[in-house]
């Protein structure tokens, strides 16, 4: 079972899954968010993130089945970003949300003969708050702080395992009504990935001036893009 964080007790039910290098309190601005808008707000450490247990192996599916252990089934929204949206659709048969988002999410990694992906986000482990800013000028004091704490109890191993998958498509069926929530730009899904996720029924909507990890660096403009949907 996977470590936890909850907020909020109300009759509907979220699940949050973060990125990798992340945890759960990465969503400390949405779950109260969504808590407010009277929802049962679920957040998990993935496995080699926060306080949940390390593995041997990192693969999509131990992701994906560990998230369906942990978490209530058929929660009426479930938002996963980039691992965390990988995650969800790899589980979002099984889990069946009734509504899927997946902020930026890594459908497909990147394999690259001139770049080591995981490599290179192994290296971030080590990072000061100095380092986390400069990587990222768009965040807040919080943000840049709560990145070193959260990497202290990240596993690198999780990026050494990218390799194994990356390249691999995971892009699910709309199984579910679902939104694709994008950065400007997105390094992960581009244009032309967009356009067909629109073509397989995907509601896609780009949040303009937005990096990667969109709730932590555009949060107000992060829940604008969900309106309709939670």
């Amino acid at each position: 079972m996977l470590h936890t964080r909850e907020w909020g007790s109300g009759d509907r039910v979220a699940v949050l899954i973060h990125g990798i290098m992340a945890d759960s309190r990465c969503w400390w601005r949405v779950g109260p968010a969504l808590a407010e808008r009277g929802y049962r707000v679920v957040a998990v450490d993935l496995p080699g993130h926060g306080l949940s247990p390390r593995a041997q192996e990192y693969t999509p599916e131990l992701y994906a089945s560990s998230v369906l252990e942990s978490v209530p089934a058929e929660p009426d929204v479930a938002i996963g970003h980039s691992l965390g949206g990988l995650t969800l659709a790899v589980a979002v048969e099984r889990l069946r949300p009734g509504r899927a988002i997946y902020s930026d999410p890594g459908f497909r990694l990147p394999k690259r003969d001139d770049v080591d992906l995981g490599a290179m986000l192994a290296a971030a482990k080590d990072q000061t708050v100095d380092m986390v800013r400069q990587f990222h000028p768009g965040w807040s004091v919080e943000e840049c702080a709560l990145e070193v704490e959260m990497l202290a109890r990240w596993d690198p191993a999780t990026a050494l395992a990218l390799d194994s998958f990356a390249g691999t498509d995971f892009t699910p069926e709309p199984v579910v009504p679902s939104l694709v929530q994008l950065a400007d730009p997105s390094d992960l899904v581009p244009p032309e990935a967009a356009d067909a996720l629109v073509a397989k029924g995907f509601d896609v909507r780009v949040v303009k001036g937005a990096e990667h990890t969109i709730h932590r660096h555009l949060f107000e403009d992060f829940m604008a893009g969900l309106d309709g949907w939670v």
